[in-house]
């Protein structure tokens, strides 16, 4: 029967010896649960996923061998307790009703070991090792140790495995020539480089049987010089299937191209055109990925013909209930995955265990509850920014009184100005599910409401988050008509001159930026803009996908120099995973970066700056308007009379500590507060 709501996303896809509820695969994510050794936590992690209605779920790359693991210490599947250990977590999956694949992940030359292997030993420009060269017995070793692991996989209850063939990973790099350099049978012609790949799914289906799930994961567009041209990608999907593979997964770029590929700032359902290419070529579903987070996105991209399913790893961090809500048609309650990447891809790449910005409970399901209170409290929230929303919800939703105060018209805090930047519009749609959420929960809701301590009597927790406020850069001159702050810019939307000074270079220097240089449609939602900007081609006219003429930005609408005190590279502190991107981005407007400098005084003229402690080689930046990005200080006046006053409050968010604008911190904060009233 078609699903009135979202029929294509909510209909059901027969495997033959198994039948999918719904077209959602929950794509692979590294959390790092499983190296915590505690199982009971990893089962809970999928498990509330299964609950919440996904077809589907694929888990964190799991080594085949010790060579193979992303990092020393990585999970594997290599041993008999290891079996034991999974067993958990499938009957804890299959017990709230889901499935679940193990993804077998090799990293190849990515493995951050000094004991990785690759077919050649070319080293990877992200690891700082070098691989060593396969032999023929080695390789044969490789393929023995994926097909063992998928044999355990399925002793241990899991539904399918998932062969991780794109990203860069070990089977990638034999397919391509930019990493692939033997002679042998297993380099050479095409035929040779994608023989591994293909070899490893005819062996592991001969071992696991044929009531198994085989994914296949392909990398669609490799984004990287010598890539795989569509015709080869083709060639090896016909081959897959006849190998045996139940479903091909889609892969988008090696971990190490240069061009952006989930971030925020890629548009939604970025590369669905190439999946799409690759229909009616093959008989066996094909699932399509990347930058897929509403229900109405995934939909319409079926509804396009784009592919068999959508795959989304993020948003389930975001909301484990993403699908029954859909398909309850409560979409408005999903709580929207932003694609920061500061929780979940930073937290991996800096070795931390995953999480989600807008949803902290993500990975702690064992230890952080929102359980329905015993003792309805009357709580009073002094600012709706991040921080005081994410503690009015959590407290709302266990049940208590809640009253949230703040003096500016609207709901979101200094989200309402990050959603201005082109590259960040997700962030409106972040600010709208806390709109709709707190009208859904009853909270009552003061806006244009400035209050003081008195305001504040006869409630039994008071909440300050009261944000921050621009930190005073104490530079002569900086009172004159030409200059402005950020919240000048990016609120108030002050008239700007077409030569423009911003000083400081953190996160909101870098946001205030790419403001500045943009105008008009901004390429995050322009597809074939965005693809112009950062070089995207067509792999049937350029190996790789990248676009022969490269990238080709539009002018800048602004010259603009980005500045600050310290001689460290510009943007150091930017997200680990994204940082680099900021910086591409402004490079390719031609945004001039400079480091080091002492702010001397602004005149008519410009900005004058000098450098070192000896303020040498002074220099004018010839300006029409300066913008100060320096900084911001706690606004905790209402928590400082509140004390002086006698009353005990909570104090949270930038109110709390002022070091940049992190909401990532602030929802935390206030999330776990509540969940302790």
């Amino acid at each position: 029967m078609t699903h009135a709501i979202y029929p294509h996303l909510l209909a059901p896809l027969d495997l033959g010896f198994t039948t999918l509820p719904n077209r959602v695969l929950m794509g692979s994510m590294h959390t790092g649960l499983e190296e915590t050794g505690d199982w009971n936590r990893v089962a809970e992690y999928y498990a509330e996923r299964a609950r919440g209605g996904v077809a589907l779920m694929v888990t964190g790359g799991i080594a085949p061998n010790e060579e193979g693991g992303v990092l020393p210490g990585a999970s594997g599947m290599q041993s008999d307790k290891d079996i034991a250990d999974h067993k958990i977590v499938t009957d804890r999956v299959h017990g709230a009703g889901g499935k679940i694949a193990m993804q077998i992940l090799h990293a190849g030359r990515y493995a951050y070991s000094p004991k990785c292997v690759a077919p050649s030993p070319v080293k990877s420009p992200i690891s700082p090792f070098p691989p060593a060269e396969l032999d023929a017995d080695g390789i044969e070793k490789q393929i023995s140790d994926i097909i063992a692991c998928a044999e355990k996989a399925q002793k241990a209850g899991y539904d399918g495995v998932e062969i991780m063939g794109s990203e860069g990973y070990f089977l990638n790099q034999f397919l391509v020539t930019h990493t692939n350099k033997r002679t042998d049978e297993w380099g050479g012609s095409y035929e040779n480089r994608m023989r591994l790949p293909v070899e490893v799914v005819r062996r592991t289906r001969e071992a696991v049987g044929t009531d198994f799930i085989i994914i296949y994961r392909l990398s669609m567009i490799d984004l990287v010089p010598n890539g795989s041209t569509w015709e080869e990608v083709v060639r090896l999907a016909k081959a897959v299937e006849a190998a045996g593979a139940t479903i091909i997964n889609t892969g988008i770029g090696w971990h190490e191209a240069r061009i952006p590929t989930i971030a925020t700032s890629v548009p939604r359902a970025a590369f669905s055109w190439v999946t799409k290419k690759l229909m009616g070529e093959i008989s066996i579903p094909i699932v399509t990925s990347n930058r897929i987070n509403t229900p109405q996105v995934a939909e319409d991209v079926l509804a396009d013909a784009c592919a068999d399913m959508v795959s989304m790893a993020r948003p389930f961090l975001a909301d484990a209930d993403f699908v029954n809500k859909a398909a309850a048609g409560e979409a408005k309650q999903i709580a929207p995955c932003i694609a920061c990447n500061q929780a979940c891809l930073d937290h991996t790449f800096s070795m931390k265990l995953t999480s989600c910005l807008v949803n902290p409970r993500a990975c702690s399901e064992t230890e952080l509850n929102y359980d329905t209170t015993n003792a309805v409290k009357s709580v009073a929230i002094v600012g709706a920014g991040p921080a005081g929303l994410a503690t009015a919800l959590v407290a709302a939703e266990r049940g208590h009184k809640v009253t949230v105060f703040d003096g500016a018209s609207e709901v979101g805090g200094q989200l309402n100005m990050a959603k201005q930047v082109p590259g960040k519009e997700e962030f409106f749609g972040l600010v709208d599910y806390y709109r709709n959420e707190v009208a859904r929960l009853g909270i009552e809701l003061k806006l244009g409401a400035f209050v003081g301590a008195d305001d504040l009597d006869g409630f039994d927790e008071v909440v300050i988050a009261t944000g921050v406020t621009p930190r005073d850069p104490q530079i002569d001159g900086q009172d004159r008509p030409n200059v402005v702050n950020y919240i000048d810019v990016l609120r108030d939307k002050v008239a700007v001159g077409k030569r423009v000074a911003v000083i400081g270079a953190g996160g909101i220097g870098f946001d205030v930026s790419e403001f500045l240089v943009h105008e008009g449609e901004s390429p995050t939602e322009d597809i074939e803009l965005w693809k112009r900007e950062w070089g995207v081609g067509d792999p049937a006219n350029t190996r790789g996908g990248l676009a022969k003429a490269g990238a080709q930005p539009e002018a800048p609408a602004r010259q603009v120099t980005l500045l600050q005190r310290k001689s460290s590279k510009l943007g150091k502190g930017l997200g680990k995973t994204t940082g680099w991107i900021h910086r591409s981005a402004l490079a390719m407007k031609n945004v001039e970066m400079v480091a080091g400098v002492n702010y001397e005084r602004i005149s008519d003229e410009g900005l004058h700056v000098s450098f070192g402690e000896a303020r040498e080689n002074p220099r004018v930046i010839e300006c029409d308007t300066v913008v100060l990005c320096s900084g911001q200080v706690s606004n905790r006046s209402l928590a400082d009379e509140l004390e002086a006053k006698g009353v005990a409050c909570h104090v949270i968010g930038g109110a709390d500590v002022a070091a940049e604008l992190d909401a990532k911190r602030a929802i935390n904060q206030g999330s776990r507060l509540a969940a302790g009233f």
